[in-house]
């Protein structure tokens, strides 16, 4: 079969490469799954750069989600098994964690449901509560993670901010549903948000990128409001001032959604049956802004990396158009 590999760290387009390897062999308690479609997330070039909280032995194929197939013919949503990745025709998963892919979504879609809007759901509502009625901020709105983080908050009943970098982006978070968005290279951000929430500030913050975006969301949050740290795709990640917390009486909450997988896969599972629903509705539905053919996985990953990618680019083993 065809798998992209990664024998050195580095960038993605520099250090990916697409090689003739043997299928894979399930362990105790997994199956083999035909890839149908293989989401490209920025984890996947922080494994290329060996700069992920999980450093697989090299080589290893990235691709940390996946719409698959069983040999039965199910299609089911999967995290494979590192190092062997779903950048790859075949993957191997553990059979407990696979869930049903919703018939509401195409295979892409599906792809692109599990990991971005299982960590939006759990951080919107298991860690920062949010609440109909309240204001939520959203980072890198035009994005993978933010445009979930925004179909999510609209579902909860929120008021969505939407920040996002350019024409290209802001108008992306305008169609997303945002009913304000900012263009963090021409607006103050701090003020925009201050303006449209009458001097309040945003109950909730969900900010996926560290740095500067977390500096100005800490001048804007209202009172008892939670700022939810998602991830660092900035690369810098921050240094809180407990003691400016503690003055503006709001909460620094941190997600990382993987642990619930083995601390409370019945949790997991729960999200996924009212993701199912929602998507069933019509409430959410992954942004697929390309699908592209497995040729092209690595100039994808390459993009993400760079940020210059909207909502999700997915990957097609067969390099048709699902």
């Amino acid at each position: 079969m065809q798998a992209w590999r990664v024998h050195r760290n580095g960038e993605p387009s520099e250090v990916m490469e697409l090689e003739e390897t043997d299928l894979p062999t399930p362990g105790e308690g997994q199956v083999l799954l035909k890839v149908r479609a293989a989401n490209v997330n920025f984890p996947d070039a922080l494994l290329c750069r060996g700069q992920y909280q999980v450093r697989p032995p090299l080589p290893f194929t990235p691709g940390v989600e996946i719409c698959g197939e069983t040999e039965d013919g199910r299609r089911v949503l999967a995290t494979p098994a590192l190092p062997q990745g779903g950048f790859a025709e075949y993957v191997v998963a553990d059979e407990a964690a696979m869930l049903p892919a919703p018939d509401a979504l195409d295979d892409a879609e599906a792809a692109a449901l599990h990991v971005g809007y299982q960590t939006g759901w759990f951080g919107l509502h298991r860690r920062a509560h949010l609440q109909a009625g309240e204001t939520l901020l959203v980072h890198a709105a035009a994005g993978g993670v933010g445009s979930a983080a925004i179909q999510l908050g609209k579902a909860a009943g929120a008021t969505v901010i939407g920040v996002a970098g350019g024409p290209e982006k802001t108008a992306i978070a305008r169609e997303l549903g945002c009913e304000v968005v900012i263009d963090r290279r021409s607006e103050d951000i701090v003020a925009a948000v201050k303006e449209a929430t009458g001097g309040r500030g945003a109950d909730v913050v969900y900010d996926p990128v560290g740095g500067d975006a977390y500096a100005k969301s800490v001048k804007c949050i209202a009172f008892e409001g939670r700022v939810l740290v998602v991830g660092f795709a900035s690369g810098d990640i921050p240094a809180p001032g407990l003691n400016h917390a503690l003055v503006k009486n709001y909460s620094i909450v941190g997600l990382h959604w993987g642990l619930y997988n083995t601390k409370d896969p019945a949790a997991v599972r729960a999200c996924h049956d009212e993701l199912t629903k929602l998507a069933a509705q019509g409430v959410v539905k992954p942004l697929i802004s390309e699908r592209v053919p497995m040729a092209d996985a690595a100039r994808a990953v390459q993009r993400v990396a760079d940020g210059t990618s909207t909502g999700r680019i997915v990957v097609l083993p067969s390099g048709g158009a699902r």
